[in-house]
């Protein structure tokens, strides 16, 4: 597909502010960000994207199944502290160029999202609604992930782009609604759920951005790092007075949700966001909530309404409209 023919238009990879003033007003991009940046047809994008939206996709039943067991907070940031471990060790071994100047305060953004924010939130809200239900309120993470690439990326979407992605919004309302009886039977593990998705789509846009200077898995282990001194007091904090006590299963979903959840679902995604454009491989989340729902069905046994259904199904609807939209 040619460019000038595309729905959406690749955006050249963005310079850390320390970059754009060394490099002056006429440089498009610097050689260390320029070698970083990954290379790909967008259907390379897209597969990478699709790898890491499988990998996330276990993310909230196995959530659900951790915290039936083991303290929220122990299993929202004791995933990240493990996760930091092994990036530890792998950026020790392959030796990667070390971030400097304003990438270091990037990064934090990346870690208060996606290593902090999103794992914390969604394991509270988890205790008390089912995996289904979060399935289709996280639902809207690629709508707000394509938004984060307008603003940080200077994407600009057409009107039907924005009314699409409107559309999208109203239908999770009003499934949340429908499921707790109202607008007034609001739940606070919606308000959860809801913050847990804004603070992950900041975290993929800025993390995507970052990776096209750094590279796509150098991106989330250095993002785990610099969330360590964070991340530690509260799994410690989750530890309470002991080391928690908990079946082989609770386990399993633990070390699946720091292994893949946190660590290695993030080389496939934000290599896929990396190669873009983001807007675009963003939208694969599509897939995410009918799997989760697949996935919670099978293994916990959740019951299949019909509101969760069609709750699923119209985000889904209202945000493949939005990709299909025109982004110059």
């Amino acid at each position: 597909m040619k460019t000038e023919n595309s729905a959406i238009v690749p955006a050249a990879p963005v310079l850390s502010a320390s970059e754009l003033v060394a490099a002056g007003p006429h440089t498009a991009a610097s050689p260390a960000a320029a070698a970083a940046a990954p290379h790909g047809s967008p259907s390379a994008g897209l597969a990478f994207g699709l790898l890491g939206v499988l990998a996330f996709s276990f993310t909230l039943p196995l959530t659900r199944v951790a915290v039936s067991q083991l303290d929220p907070l122990f299993v929202g940031a004791g995933r990240a502290v493990l996760a930091g471990l092994l990036a530890i060790g792998v950026l020790a071994v392959l030796r990667q160029r070390v971030p400097h100047g304003v990438q270091w305060l990037r990064l934090a953004v990346v870690g208060a999202g996606v290593i902090a924010g999103f794992p914390i939130l969604t394991s509270f809200a988890l205790q008390s609604v089912p995996a289904a239900h979060g399935a289709v309120v996280i639902g809207l993470l690629p709508a707000a992930t394509a938004v984060v690439a307008v603003l940080r990326a200077r994407e600009r979407p057409s009107v039907r782009f924005w009314l699409a992605s409107g559309l999208g919004v109203a239908a999770v309302v009003g499934f949340v609604a429908l499921s707790n009886g109202g607008l007034h039977g609001l739940a606070p593990a919606d308000l959860l759920l809801v913050a847990a998705v804004a603070l992950a789509a900041i975290g993929y846009g800025e993390g995507a951005l970052l990776s096209r200077e750094l590279g796509s898995w150098q991106t989330i282990c250095w993002a785990l790092i610099v969330a360590l001194p964070v991340m530690v007091p509260l799994m410690l904090l989750g530890l309470g007075s002991g080391w928690p006590e908990a079946d082989a299963p609770a386990w399993l979903a633990f070390a699946y949700l720091a292994g893949v959840s946190m660590f290695l679902g993030f080389f496939a995604w934000y290599r896929g966001l990396a190669i873009g454009p983001i807007a675009r491989v963003s939208q694969i989340q599509l897939v995410q909530p009918v799997l989760t729902i697949v996935w919670a069905t099978l293994l916990l046994g959740e019951h299949l309404d019909l509101i969760v259904l069609v709750g699923a199904l119209a985000v889904i609807l209202c945000a493949a409209t939005a990709v299909r939209a025109r982004i110059r």
